[in-house]
């Protein structure tokens, strides 16, 4: 590790999903005291707005491109804003949502930049998730959530627990281990929903939910039964959430032990 002095810095901020409504504060100040912003969001709109609180806004999308593996894309975007760092500017990295949640980049950058001496911060934003609980109306603490990426809930096995919701994470991408493809097909969502099948019904109702990214916009909440998943228009912003199809199951053994302590404390 590097430890002579730098005064070169990373702040990876989330600026929330809906454009204007989620930025923090303190996410503002990191973007208006910086040197260089870098910015990895693809709507104009977007990048329009972060110019108008800095100068020196670089977007990033310009690494990605047909064909390219998206690890390379993000091993580039990593080094673009390391390179700005390692010459003490002071650097923001700009993410939609929550930029440590499906975001490879931003956890790298602050891992190297630390690594090399660098003081690297990761300021939180309102992600999907967020905005997921509340426009569906789930409760997490309810019946409890499981979380995956659609394609590693395919690759790997997982002990799926169907009293409790399930939450899929790009199933546009579902099935999709090339790297250099933004979307997959019904083919791929088929074998998805053979999986799923293992543990709910086909007529089981699930929700392909989208958050708003502009306040003018609607989220997408649509509702269908799990078979007709592989005909669905999705994109890998798309996320579906699948309800609780079997009641929670009471364990009673630990409920009467637990009582037991509450009646030995109340005696005591």
């Amino acid at each position: 590790m590097n430890t002579s002095p730098e005064t070169g810095s990373l702040a990876c901020v989330g600026i929330g999903i809906t454009l204007g409504s989620h930025i923090s504060p303190l996410a503002r100040s990191h973007i208006e005291q910086a040197d260089v912003v870098f910015t990895a969001v693809s709507d104009g709109l977007v990048e329009l707005w972060l110019k108008e609180m800095h100068t020196d806004v670089r977007s990033l999308q310009p690494f990605y491109s047909e064909g390219k593996s998206r690890v390379q894309t993000y091993r580039e975007m990593v080094e673009a804003m390391m390179t700005e760092v390692r010459a003490n500017k002071r650097v923001c990295g700009v993410f939609y949502g929550h930029p440590g949640v499906f975001a490879w980049a931003p956890h790298k950058a602050i891992e190297v930049a630390r690594q090399e001496g660098y003081r690297a911060h990761m300021e939180p934003g309102i992600s999907s998730e967020d905005c997921l609980y509340a426009d569906v109306g789930i409760d997490p603490g309810r019946y409890g959530c499981q979380h995956y990426d659609a394609t590693q809930f395919m690759l790997c096995h997982r002990h799926v627990d169907p009293s409790a919701w399930l939450i899929l994470w790009q199933v546009g991408l579902a099935g999709e281990q090339t790297s250099k493809r933004f979307s997959t097909g019904a083919a791929h969502r088929q074998v998805l929903v053979e999986i799923l099948s293992r543990d709910y019904p086909l007529d089981h109702e699930v929700v392909v939910y989208r958050a708003n990214t502009l306040p003018f916009q609607a989220p997408r909440i649509e509702r269908m039964a799990l078979s007709a998943l592989p005909q669905a228009d999705l994109n890998m912003s798309d996320t579906m959430a699948v309800p609780p199809s079997q009641p929670l199951r009471e364990d009673s053994d630990i409920r009467a032990r637990l009582a037991a302590l509450d009646a030995a404390v109340t005696t005591d």
